[in-house]
């Protein structure tokens, strides 16, 4: 089977990321997976949720969004509730990220990461979680400059992609075409050093096999191991 996009089954989106894109925000980022694009923006609060007071250490919580001509057609814009979709996707990036963050050393404040995606196509949430990542190193590097936190709380890096199977192959990094009659789909969340965060797997069409688990891993693994990479090159001076 030929990708729409030509290519190979194993071959990740062509990357793009800007940093600082946004001059209010102790850390932004827009990243590009090929026609997906996010925008990721960390905010410093000097607060922590009421659960957290008094404890000594702080938190990191996330809140996704997608504008409502993301997609091929117009959605409706979630102004009032989001939908359960959004709810679990945020939950989703804030457990990521908080996997790699020591909390009691970022002291008793709250990083939000605030995730729009301008343009859908596929792999929305997993690269969100891949540039979230990117601007909550910046916001923890201002913190450090300012000597509002002594040491970096950050100790791995953390980076997502997707996989499944689509039309009986094996494939990395799903474009919606794809993902959208994939028979099985799966999104992972990898730190540096190989391990798992998070897995979100499902049989859209049939139940798969455990060597179908073990080749969609080895897919993700070599994908978010590019991933981190594309993050090191451009934190080459931060140091988890």
């Amino acid at each position: 089977m030929s990708r729409v996009d030509g290519r190979a089954n194993d071959e990740i989106r062509p990357i793009t990321i800007t940093r600082n894109i946004n001059k209010y925000a102790e850390g932004s980022v827009l990243i590009e997976a090929g026609d997906t694009k996010v925008i990721c923006t960390a905010t410093v609060e000097e607060k922590v949720p009421p659960f957290l007071r008094g404890k000594g250490q702080g938190w990191i919580t996330a809140e996704y969004s997608m504008l409502p001509r993301a997609t091929e057609v117009r959605n409706v814009r979630e102004t009032l509730r989001p939908s359960g979709r959004t709810m679990e996707i945020q939950r989703l990036i804030g457990r990521a990220l908080r996997s790699v963050v020591d909390l009691s050393a970022l002291g008793e404040r709250t990083i939000w990461l605030d995730c729009d995606v301008l343009q859908a196509d596929g792999g929305t949430r997993t690269a969100a979680i891949t540039g979230a990542f990117l601007a909550l190193a910046d916001a923890v590097k201002a913190l450090k400059e300012n000597k509002m936190i002594k040491d970096n709380p950050i100790r791995n890096y953390v980076a997502a992609i997707s996989v499944g199977i689509v039309d009986g192959e094996k494939m990395l990094d799903l474009r919606f075409i794809e993902d959208s009659h994939a028979q099985v789909d799966m999104n992972l969340v990898m730190t540096d050093e190989g391990q798992i965060v998070e897995i979100q797997g499902t049989g859209e069409s049939f139940p798969f096999t455990r060597s179908d688990m073990d080749a969609l891993m080895d897919l993700a693994f070599k994908g978010i191991s590019e991933l981190i990479q594309v993050q090191k090159k451009l934190l080459i001076d931060f140091e988890c």
